[in-house]
């Protein structure tokens, strides 16, 4: 899962820590999807998985709901996604299985 979907952020020219309030992330993960952004090239993180999704339209839908509601909501005690925690939430809500690496 791209936690920068599509690269929008970085598209509309938000600074680092723009994208760190709006994705509840760290400074740090922001500075590496940037600098992979800027090294790879636009194209290559906006296509995303090559691979089907394993959750359906709907399904994205509602976790990107509850992503919204934020990590606390869901039993964690800070502010911030992490891609292990997105995984866990993914098994949590669908009873799917991903890797951190998206697969």
């Amino acid at each position: 899962m791209d936690p920068v979907v599509g690269c929008r952020p970085f598209r509309g020219g938000e600074t680092n820590r723009e994208v760190v309030v709006a994705l509840r992330v760290s400074e740090r993960s922001v500075e590496r999807w940037r600098r992979a952004w800027r090294e790879r090239g636009k194209g290559d993180l906006s296509q995303g998985s090559q691979g089907r999704s394993r959750l359906s339209e709907t399904q994205v839908a509602r976790l990107e709901r509850e992503l919204e509601r934020g990590p606390m909501v869901h039993g964690w005690v800070d502010p911030r996604w992490t891609l292990a925690r997105i995984k866990m939430l993914i098994g949590w809500l669908f009873h799917v299985s991903y890797t951190v690496e998206g697969t």
